[in-house]
């Protein structure tokens, strides 16, 4: 989940086909798990097939990004490598979150309660191997980029988007900022209307875009102080001091000029700080390994790898034919860009 940063943001919102023409590196886990979570049943369950193999985040990837791809935005899906041995704590809390949250589905579902299970049941998603595996496969058969991240998917996206080989990073979660993205993208691929948690309520979901830069001069602190204020607050990767939220944890790194002194003006101890200052600030947790640019799509490995996920054929012969239209008239706009500016 990250820090939570929501309540110190401004942010500028935009309709998709405002950012036609941009790239971005979108956090795949992030990503899917937003699949998982929003693309279920009445009751709560998951799409499945008829092996029960679940197809939620299948149908995300394919409908939701090539919504993407006919607004001109070329995606690309970076995916978590090995996880920091930090951040373990964080994952063994989640996993715990999880198993109450299955329990209390189950519990919803025998008294007959369908909103508090469905409500319960988004808190359910996990990443299994297969999920996670179909997930690439799909994402490398339609012609997307798959980088994999030495560690953080969201470290590396951040890197992808200093170095200029895509626009945004895209991500719910605020670290990018911490990781050094000059600018996050959130609601990229879940904009439009929405039902909201556990309530008979619909809302518009924007596409929100930071821009880190401005963020910070808001803020009137650097990145490496904003570091300092989220580590007081707690992070994935330490558990923070008890009672520093945002605006007190941004005061006193603003009062004290980094975390050393806020520590030492407090009587506390954070031992493992320098670990993780350099986690967000080190630089050292992605690759220059990759390429962003484009494939062409595999008709025939899309159909038959989602026919047999028991996807309409028709269905999904229809979303290719969209696909391949909207790539070939955003490089037609490009080759005449080229040829204007060449006359």
């Amino acid at each position: 989940m990250g820090v939570n940063l929501s309540g110190l943001m401004e942010f500028e919102t935009a309709d998709l086909p405002a950012l036609s023409g941009k790239s971005v590196a979108i956090d795949a886990y992030n990503t899917i798990y937003q699949f998982l979570s929003m693309i279920r049943q009445p009751d709560g369950s998951p799409l499945c097939d008829g092996r029960g193999r679940v197809t939620s985040h299948l149908s995300g990837i394919l409908y939701r990004t090539t919504n993407l791809i006919g607004q001109g935005i070329e995606p690309s899906f970076v995916f978590d490598g090995k996880p920091h041995a930090l951040k373990r704590a964080t994952l063994d809390a989640r996993r715990e979150r999880r198993e109450k949250a299955e329990g209390e589905w189950e519990e919803a579902l025998e008294s007959g309660d369908m909103k508090r299970a469905f409500s319960k049941a988004q808190q359910t998603s996990r990443m299994t191997p297969e999920i996670r595996e179909s997930a690439r496969e799909l994402i490398g058969l339609l012609g997307m980029p798959v980088v994999d991240a030495p560690s953080d998917g969201e470290a590396q996206a951040a890197h992808m988007c200093m170095r200029g080989d895509v626009w945004a990073s895209a991500s719910q979660d605020f670290d990018s900022i911490l990781f050094g993205t000059p600018i996050l993208v959130r609601n990229l691929t879940m904009n439009g209307r929405r039902k909201m948690p556990g309530r008979d309520q619909y809302r518009d979901v924007k596409t929100e875009i930071i821009d880190s830069k401005a963020f910070l001069e808001r803020l009137g602190v650097t990145r490496e102080q904003l570091v300092d204020a989220c580590i007081l607050m707690g992070t994935d990767f330490n558990p923070g001091i008890s009672g520093i939220g945002p605006k007190k944890g941004l005061k006193l790194v603003r009062d004290h000029g980094d975390i050393e002194h806020a520590l030492a003006h407090m009587g506390k101890e954070i031992p493992e700080y320098p670990e993780v200052r350099d986690i967000f600030l080190g630089g050292g947790h992605s690759t220059d390994g990759y390429d962003v640019r484009p494939g062409k799509i595999d008709r025939g490995g899309v159909v038959e790898m989602l026919s047999e996920y028991g996807f309409s054929r028709d269905r999904v012969e229809g979303t290719l034919d969209k696909m391949e239209d909207s790539r070939k008239a955003a490089s037609d706009k490009r080759k005449q860009r080229s040829l204007d500016a060449w006359l």
